[in-house]
């Protein structure tokens, strides 16, 4: 009997080949915000692997939302090349989604230190860079930046938008009761607090229009203390349902502002982490690494149970992220009522993966989840275990 994985399904306006799509993991292959030759040969190795879409991340809508220099900018001067990638995935018979957002108080990339990093309230990170408190005009500039950059994103041939509601970037953190301390119309209640990432899905669907998927990268929990939990993020979602610009949510977890393995599970990298820090944070790393990223059990799909509270509670399309595997595991998320599940890890240590799964040849990704592919976001994402020039 052929497996549920591999029958088509919809989402929204297109139908993607089968239920399996690269999730957004950044790839640090960007060079002055644009498009590079590893970026394309990246996604389009994926694409020929057997995936249904592949999710490039993380395009920025603002200058000072950038990771750093090596993260995609999405202006006019990108188009050329994300074209091309957009042409290469199409050619390999795979969908191509592009994650957007606002990195917000995560981190002050260069750009940031330039332009002023935002936050929902004044902000200082553990590294010492300040965020500012957003303004009304900010709010209004980065909302049209969403826009601006989600119709960059359709000129250049993506099929699907995902925007970034995860993580404690901008929108998320918006969201988060211990980061958005604001007083006024855009903090407070739950509502309020939701307010602004709804505006902005509602014009990034604007600039969509009806013909590209738009699906959005929830925090089912931010995993800190005071932080967004599921009570909350329910709420939140069932906001968005209501709202009707989404195709589907993909739900996360964790932040990358202060707990970023709730999101990978497993192993702490931290004498990784540590060696690629300038010399000057690497005494403080070595003090606080720990707390700042503590090591969680890695189990199959740790996100089910958070996930199917989501289930329970709405009617519209989720797709299951972290930490999956196995076959059985897709099989059985299907057959849960999640129609896609969306796969990082396990794809940055095969790329073909799923056409071995198809084939029979496999049932189980090579992947340890070891986590020392995280840090190489910083130098190109890559799975440490491949030899350089044999994977992605």
């Amino acid at each position: 009997m052929p497996s549920s994985a591999f029958e088509p399904g919809q989402l929204g306006p297109i139908t993607l080949r089968n239920r399996i799509i690269k999730s957004a993991t950044f790839e640090g292959a960007a060079t002055d915000g644009l498009v590079t030759g590893a970026l394309i040969d990246f996604h389009a190795q994926v694409a020929a692997g057997g995936v249904a879409m592949s999710t490039v991340a993380f395009a920025a809508v603002s200058p000072e939302g950038r990771v750093g220099e090596n993260c995609l900018l999405l202006r006019p001067e990108a188009v050329d090349g994300l074209r091309r990638l957009t042409d290469a995935i199409h050619a390999e018979g795979a969908m191509a989604a592009v994650q957007i957002g606002h990195i917000g108080p995560v981190q002050a990339s260069p750009d940031g230190k330039r332009f002023g990093a935002l936050s929902p309230s004044r902000h200082i990170g553990m590294m010492g860079n300040v965020a500012k408190a957003m303004s009304e005009a900010d709010l209004a500039r980065v909302t049209s930046d969403f826009e601006r950059g989600a119709a960059i994103s359709v000129e250049s041939g993506f099929d699907c938008i995902e925007v970034h509601l995860g993580h404690n970037y901008l929108l998320s953190s918006f969201l988060s009761p211990k980061i958005n301390k604001r007083k006024d119309a855009w903090g407070g209640s739950v509502e309020n607090r939701a307010r602004f990432p709804r505006q902005v899905v509602e014009a990034v669907r604007r600039a969509a229009g009806d013909g590209v998927a738009v699906t959005a990268k929830l925090n089912m929990a931010d995993g800190v203390p005071g932080g967004l939990w599921l009570d909350e993020s329910i709420e939140v979602a069932k906001m968005l349902e209501s709202d009707g610009h989404l195709d589907a949510l993909e739900l996360t977890g964790g932040s990358s502002l202060s707990n970023p393995m709730y999101l990978f599970r497993g192993e702490a990298p931290l004498e990784e982490f540590g060696a690629i820090l300038p010399a000057p944070l690497r005494a403080g790393f070595r003090l606080f690494g720990k707390r700042f990223m503590p090591s969680y059990p890695f189990e199959e799909a740790y996100f089910l149970s958070y996930a199917r509270q989501f289930r329970d509670a709405l009617s519209m399309p989720l797709i299951l992220i972290g930490g999956i595997n196995r076959l059985d595991t897709i099989e059985e998320a299907i057959s849960l009522g999640f129609p896609f599940v969306a796969m990082g890890r396990a794809l940055l240590r095969e790329p073909d993966l799923i056409n071995k799964m198809q084939a029979g040849s496999t049932a189980e990704a090579l992947c340890i989840h070891c986590n020392k592919c995280v840090p190489t976001i910083y130098s190109r994402t890559r799975c440490v275990l491949v030899p350089v020039g044999e994977g992605l």
